[in-house]
């Protein structure tokens, strides 16, 4: 007579659609190299690491990605990028509030989950790859300190304004990494105000020294 041991089992994926599969599993092995790479850094997060974390079969992970963890990164950046252009909507024309909301919404976004920050501001600077996707896509805070110091002084030239995003670049991200590692005692919002006021004046200094030099 035929008991339970004479029926398979029914498997992780039994009923799940084909895309829907894939894309669960992609969200899983995402997951996972968010927590390996950032709580433990490039020496934990192999394939197998990922794969063990995730519970996926290796040949899941060649099935999802190229590169996982410069996927991992752009999801960042992408859900970071969402959240800071809907802040920047919601406060209107004014440049110095966009700057603030620039600002305010990044802080957020890293202390809600100190990882992110690891992933985006100290394991980028690991992969060649990464650390492409860090510089373009840290410039864009630029854009927001370009406006405000425009709206009151004389704009800072495209070259100013490049040596003033690569300041930012790195001041910024490395704000960040101090705060969230409690080197830097100070609560959220006088790091906001602090950041905001230090970047407009940056943005002051850029459009004063591109006015010298059109002289």
């Amino acid at each position: 007579m035929p008991t339970s041991d004479d029926h398979p089992k029914p498997t992780r994926w039994a009923g799940v659609p084909a895309a829907d599969r894939v894309a669960e599993r992609r969200s899983l092995l995402l997951a996972s190299a968010l927590e390996l790479l950032g709580t433990e850094g490039w020496s934990a997060t192999s394939v197998r690491a990922i794969c063990q974390s995730a519970r996926l079969n290796p040949r899941y992970f060649y099935e999802s990605f190229d590169d996982l963890v410069v996927a991992l990164y752009d999801q960042l950046v992408a859900e970071l990028h969402a959240e800071v252009t809907n802040a920047v909507r919601a406060v209107g024309e004014d440049p110095r509030a966009a700057l603030r909301a620039v600002v305010e919404t990044t802080v957020r976004f890293v202390d809600e989950d100190h990882r992110r920050a690891r992933v985006l501001y100290v394991e980028a600077l690991g992969n060649e790859k990464l650390n492409r996707r860090r510089l373009e896509t840290g410039f864009s805070i630029a854009g927001y300190v370009q406006a405000d110091s425009a709206r009151r002084n004389a704009p800072a030239s495209e070259q100013v304004g490049m040596l003033t995003g690569s300041i930012l670049v790195g001041g910024f991200s490395e704000l960040l990494l101090a705060w969230t590692d409690g080197a830097l005692e100070v609560g959220r919002e006088q790091l906001v105000e602090d950041a905001t006021e230090l970047f407009g004046a940056m943005g002051d200094a850029a459009a004063a020294i591109s006015a010298r030099r059109r002289k």
